[in-house]
């Protein structure tokens, strides 16, 4: 017998996010009926996505996976209130057709954030007796704290006693590194009603990179050390360009190089432009079907967070994408993300924030042989072929899937 998933997620394609069709479509292959139920397509820019209008249901079909969009208030407000009328509003749509609208699932997938989807799965799973598996993208409080997002400590307070909540009434949680399990064990749930499934990345997209690589990326002689992302506060990029700093004399032949936007690059900029960086480049943004030949042309790939205990147990995006285009990584993020790299031996760590420590490093991966590199790209390679693609994380939350279902 088909086993029926419905799965809720505020997100879904065309906007970003970590699990979205690939994720459904892979379900389908694996025998499951897979309903989406999710809203009208506005984020991160805040206005419905040209293609669609925002009316009371809208039923697509996309490889066969079925898709209800439910309406949602479009926040166009980067304030807080702004994003609450926004997941309210998703969340009590989603309710009212969970409860009397959707056919009866024999299990729910809820993604979180925003915290609301769960609330919504919770009291779907009340009524209606189906189990709830719900994935733990970002630890809230913390992030909302770490971010600045929220930093009203009774409203921080009353945000972790719904978590709680969520939590004692959904029947299986799925966590994206050891840490966050730790966490949660620590706030009292069972060990054994959580698994560790690392997210994956954007496989077609590196497989069949497109786009011109810069001259910067191509010309010989040089080592580049790529960072591809957002840089924002949380990047904390200066210790990197202090790291720039201290090898600029001693080796000038390594490049590091800085791919895509976000609020601190203008800065960052004329930081560097200040201590006469020679060894720095900024590239604009690109589409994320170009990124894969960024990140191919590089020598090296970076990422860095700032140094806080939310990020010793944070899995960075970038770094199941870098380990499957199969370059060294110069990991400067500690905790959960550096022990990825050890244990698969695909780079060199350093201390977050430490720019002596990341100067060490990257020379290290520059005085390596080819030989030395090539097998580090290999180990990433393998190693997330192994443990962290969308195969590998889709079948096992198949496995839990089915389990709910049968118990």
């Amino acid at each position: 017998m088909t086993t029926r998933v419905l799965l809720l997620t505020q997100w879904f394609d065309p906007e970003p996010t970590f699990k979205g069709l690939v994720f459904a479509r892979e379900l389908v292959r694996q025998g499951f009926e897979v309903e989406v139920l999710t809203g009208f397509p506005n984020y991160p820019g805040g206005k419905i996505y040209p293609g669609y209008k925002l009316k009371l249901l809208q039923r697509e079909e996309i490889d066969g996976v079925r898709v209800t969009r439910v309406p949602l208030y479009p926040s166009h407000d980067q304030g807080a209130v702004g994003r609450v009328l926004n997941y309210v509003s998703f969340a009590a749509a989603s309710l009212i057709y969970g409860l009397f609208g959707a056919r009866r699932p024999d299990v729910i997938y809820a993604y979180h954030p925003p915290l609301t989807v769960g609330v919504c799965a919770a009291l779907i799973r009340l009524f209606r007796r189906v189990p709830v598996v719900y994935d733990i993208q970002d630890m809230w409080p913390d992030t909302l704290r770490a971010t600045g997002m929220f930093s009203n400590e009774k409203a921080l307070k009353l945000v972790s006693r719904v978590c709680d909540w969520v939590y004692r009434r959904v029947d299986h949680l799925v966590v994206l590194s050891p840490g966050f399990k730790h966490l949660l064990v620590g706030r009292g749930v069972a060990a054994d009603k959580i698994d560790v499934i690392y997210n994956w990345c954007a496989e077609d997209s590196l497989s069949a990179p497109r786009g011109d690589v810069p001259q910067a990326l191509r010309s010989s002689g040089k080592f580049r050390i790529l960072f591809a992302g957002n840089m924002g506060k949380a990047q904390a990029l200066d210790a990197v360009l202090e790291a720039a700093e201290l090898v600029q004399q001693q080796a000038p032949d390594l490049i590091f190089v800085f791919l895509g936007g976000g609020v601190e690059v203008k800065r960052l900029q004329e930081l560097a432009a200040s201590k006469i960086l020679a060894n720095v480049l900024f590239l604009p943004p690109v589409p994320m079907a170009e990124v894969g030949s960024y990140l191919s042309g590089a020598d090296a790939l970076l990422v860095h967070l700032k140094k806080d205990p939310l990020f010793t147990i944070t899995i960075p995006s970038k770094t199941q994408a870098y380990m499957a285009v199969g370059k060294p990584i110069l990991m400067a993020v500690d905790g959960n993300a550096a022990d990825l790299v050890r244990d698969s031996g695909c780079g060199k760590v350093a201390e977050s924030e430490n720019p002596l420590a990341i100067a060490e490093a990257a020379l290290a991966l520059m005085r390596a042989s080819t030989n030395e590199r090539n097998v580090m790209a290999e180990n990433g390679r393998r190693f997330y072929q192994q443990k962290l693609s969308l195969k590998v994380g889709a079948g096992r939350f198949g496995e839990i899937f089915r389990r709910q279902t049968f118990k």
